[in-house]
């Protein structure tokens, strides 16, 4: 799909296009729908961005909780989309050894109790020592700072994605 095509699509088509591009949060898209034309890629992505970092605190953090927790199993996690399961798979996190998996849900539960939101990391940027290395550094952040982090992961996630659905 061309830049052209993305400007010109009605707004439900927008959405169900590229409301994926927020884990199981339409609701980006639908507020970066209204700004169109984007005059490129990285404008498109900076008008997601914007919608995220405009919405309030709970809608950033449920929009944090609406993604999966690392190292869940396609089958296992019914929430994980077919995204995020492929995001993972590059990863191996669907081929952890049972000492690997333990790790991952251990970090995945400390951090959930300590932050009440899922790990976030672009794990297309990572192997999974170097995520489960970040995990166990992050576990001594603060809240605010967490959650900035996650949003920061989040747009990175979402601009791999959007490279994948958009040409030019």
């Amino acid at each position: 799909m061309t830049l052209d095509d993305v400007n010109s699509l009605p707004v439900a088509a927008f959405v169900a296009e590229f409301g994926g591009l927020y884990e199981h949060s339409p609701w980006v898209a639908e507020g970066a729908a209204v700004q169109r034309p984007f005059a490129s890629k990285e404008a498109m992505l900076k008008a997601f961005s914007g919608v995220v970092r405009k919405a309030g605190h709970d809608s950033q953090i449920a929009l944090v909780r609406a993604h999966p927790e690392l190292g869940h199993r396609v089958g296992v996690d019914p929430a994980l989309s077919e995204a995020s399961a492929q995001e993972q798979g590059s990863a191996g996190l669907d081929r952890l050894s049972p000492a690997e998996y333990e790790r991952f849900q251990s970090l995945n539960t400390a951090y959930r109790d300590k932050f009440g939101m899922p790990f976030v990391i672009c794990v297309r940027k990572a192997g999974k020592a170097v995520i489960l290395e970040a995990m166990a550094q992050r576990l001594a952040s603060t809240p605010e700072a967490e959650l900035a982090e996650a949003l920061a992961q989040i747009d990175a996630i979402a601009s791999l994605r959007l490279q994948d659905k958009v040409s030019g």
